[in-house]
């Protein structure tokens, strides 16, 4: 039987830096009453609280749910509030060499944006994010700008020789992320597994970023049962599913003990 399930967040629970909708809230809600669940996401700690947390129920059982921000890098749990177990945050000498060989690669690439919408790389401590057309860019523009990741992966290719000691994905719409070698998704599937005393067996993620490349694909090399969905909407889909499995094992479970 499975006890946690992981999300990732951006095009999996929700779109792209939006929050999730209110079909979404129940869903999680419902599923967090049999299970405990898991959000692993490249985006930093305020975009959880701004897509997430303010848009569940004022009831949800939040001591069954883990957020880890930066694709893993930090970690936190719910006890009275939420508490930051760890953080796994660049030393100064790394950020500037990242900062420099990102510039370095993006410029190489030749792919500039028309036009962006606010600042296109973020440092979020742990992990340092380029986002091509801004961090504020509207959905629409991000849907056509990378729609195959065939822009992404010529800067990737390029940052993975440049950065070859950091761990290089794409995720998102039209970003790429950084962080220290190894610390990535299935860091934080190992973290989980550590600290919530879950076996990887009795896990599920489910992402929309699990191709070779993808901020996603690294859950794989736990071992991990992995769903890959396109959209929110199939994700909806798998969790009524999941809830109704869990149910049905319950059932089972009282039946036969009786």
């Amino acid at each position: 039987m499975k006890k946690l399930i992981i999300f990732d967040l951006d095009g999996t629970l929700a779109e792209s830096k939006a929050a999730i909708d209110p079909e979404m809230s129940v869903l999680l809600n419902d599923l967090l009453q049999v299970a405990k669940v898991a959000i692993i996401s490249g985006g930093n700690w305020p975009q959880f609280e701004k897509q997430v947390l303010s848009h569940l129920p004022a009831k949800a059982n939040l001591s069954h749910l883990s957020i880890l921000p930066t694709c893993g890098t930090k970690y936190y749990q719910y006890k009275q509030d939420w508490n930051q177990l760890y953080a796994e945050n660049f030393t100064a000498a790394e950020r500037q060499k990242i900062l420099d060989n990102l510039h370095h690669a993006v410029s190489l690439s030749g792919f500039t944006p028309a036009q962006t919408w606010g600042e296109q790389i973020e440092d979020r401590g742990s992990q340092i994010t380029y986002s091509a057309l801004g961090q504020q860019a509207p959905l629409e523009a991000k849907k056509v700008w990378d729609p195959d990741f065939s822009k992404r992966k010529v800067i990737k290719a390029q940052l993975d020789q440049s950065l070859s000691e950091f761990s290089v994905q794409m995720g998102g719409a039209t970003s790429i992320d950084i962080t220290k070698p190894g610390i990535d998704k299935a860091y934080g599937i190992h973290k989980l597994q550590e600290t919530l005393k879950i076996a990887i067996a009795e896990m599920i993620f489910i992402g929309d970023a699990l191709f070779e490349g993808g901020n996603d694909h690294p859950a794989r090399k736990t071992g991990v049962v992995c769903i890959s969905v396109k959209d929110p909407q199939e994700t909806k889909k798998v969790i009524e599913t999941i809830i109704a499995c869990l149910n049905n094992s319950d059932k089972n479970t009282s039946n036969e003990s009786k």
